[in-house]
């Protein structure tokens, strides 16, 4: 399966029309405009589209912008170029005629030509020039400017950035307000376009799994694991990985984000697997642990029984109201009842990270950990247990969807009981 970009774009135009209520209502306004960039790209990596300019608008063209007016309006502003742009790369928006094929009012060019084929980072007035005069008509005293200016996610560096130069051209633009909250509330909660796309990632990362089970052997290098693991996603699906994939034997299995992918596989070694393909902009995030001689010791077999009996605990008790991490509540608090639930086993000094996080189009996606779980949130279930000493890391991590009775396990297709990994050791050996 290859993932087609969409064609019905209404599916966008309705995220924008819910933040613009939104804003509305919460503000008790009725004019405005909410300003939100695109990311830019670079010739040393593959374009991947800023999350919340994609989430409204479906769209991989880099360096554009959107204006979203509160009464409705939303026009898309693309850079102009001197060099026809579409013999170099894909481009997805040529101009003003393509305004009624992405279900935007308007497209515009953003200001004058710039060289080349590639919108560069590097920010000048003239660039910018018509959406400048643009916004200098429609600011007067009063109006108010939303942005998204979270300063804990990375994604909304550059769009501080332009905005900091849009003041500097324009001063009368003044302060804005952050819209991030708001539009992260949107993104939580998934539809169904949404939840396919995730399914779809997650099996096609349960896929790579196995593949990683048949690749493992004693002598074997953790690089020739990613190697199998990162030629499932692209040969099945034309994916990519949602986060650097994570191969890890021996000690390396208690290096939670380890990445260095050098070492050699050994006969009495744990190898943790912790992967996920991105499809469609959307992630999955699994984990698995093998153990190299296809059989557990009887000492990973304790451990892994412990940290695999953790997470259903924990799947058990997930339901609406509840909170991934919440030391407000923690009764309540999937995070802190696994502490305790491995607290009470004397395990929880091994267990070094947080039970799981939300899963969208980011790997570690938007969502408030200090308000309850609800339906239609995504997210992952992941306890782990790190013995340094013992050379011993065991994480068993999947990908829910929680639903009116509870969370359901979206990549329930892959084993992870003791005597399923084992049968599946031997199955591909």
């Amino acid at each position: 399966m290859v993932f087609n970009p969409p064609t019905k774009f209404g599916i966008f135009k309705n995220r924008r029309q819910k933040l613009i209520a939104r804003i509305k209502e919460y503000y008790g306004i009725s004019s405005g405009v909410v300003l939100i960039a695109a990311g830019f790209e670079s010739e040393r990596y593959a374009f991947r589209q800023e999350s919340s300019f994609y989430y409204l608008t479906g769209l991989s063209e880099p360096a554009a912008f959107l204006c979203l007016y509160l009464d409705g309006r939303d026009i898309l502003y693309i850079p102009r170029f001197k060099t026809e742009r579409s013999q170099w790369v894909n481009v997805s928006v040529a101009g003003p005629e393509d305004a009624h094929s992405i279900d935007v009012a308007e497209v515009r060019f953003l200001g004058k030509d710039s060289p080349g084929y590639s919108f560069k980072a590097v920010f000048t007035a003239e660039k910018y020039e018509t959406l400048l005069v643009d916004l200098d008509t429609y600011i007067v005293p009063g109006i108010k400017l939303f942005t998204l200016h979270d300063a804990n996610n990375e994604g909304t560096f550059m769009q501080q950035v332009l905005y900091k130069n849009l003041q500097q051209w324009m001063p009368v633009l003044g302060a804005n307000i952050d819209a991030s909250q708001i539009l992260y509330d949107l993104r939580r909660t998934k539809d169904e376009y949404e939840l396919d796309l995730i399914y779809k990632a997650v099996q096609v990362t349960n896929v790579a799994h196995r593949a990683a089970a048949e690749t493992i052997k004693s002598g074997r290098f953790e690089y020739e694991v990613k190697a199998a693991i990162e030629s499932i996603f692209t040969g099945l699906a034309g994916a990519t990985p949602s986060f650097p994939s994570i191969v890890a034997t021996g000690k390396n299995t208690t290096v939670l984000h380890y990445t260095q992918h050098n070492n050699e596989l050994k006969t009495n070694d744990l190898v943790v697997v912790d992967i996920g393909a991105e499809y469609g902009y959307y992630a999955a995030d699994i984990s698995r642990t093998y153990p190299v001689s296809g059989v557990f010791n009887p000492r990973q077999r304790e451990i892994y029984q412990l940290v695999l009996d953790t997470q259903l605990y924990v799947e058990s008790i997930a339901m609406p109201g509840m909170y991934l991490k919440n030391s407000k509540y923690i009764d309540q608090s999937l995070h802190h009842l696994a502490v305790k639930y491995l607290e009470q086993r004397g395990y929880a000094q091994y267990f070094c990270h947080g039970i799981g996080h939300y899963l969208g189009l980011d790997v570690h996606d938007v969502g408030d950990y200090e308000t309850p779980l609800r339906v239609g949130d995504v997210f992952t279930i992941e306890p782990g247990l790190y013995l340094s000493t013992e050379d011993i890391g065991v994480r068993i991590e999947d990908d829910y969807v929680m639903a009116e009775d509870g969370a359901a396990c979206l990549s329930y297709e892959l084993p992870k009981e003791v005597d399923e990994i084992e049968a599946l050791m031997q199955e591909v050996s």
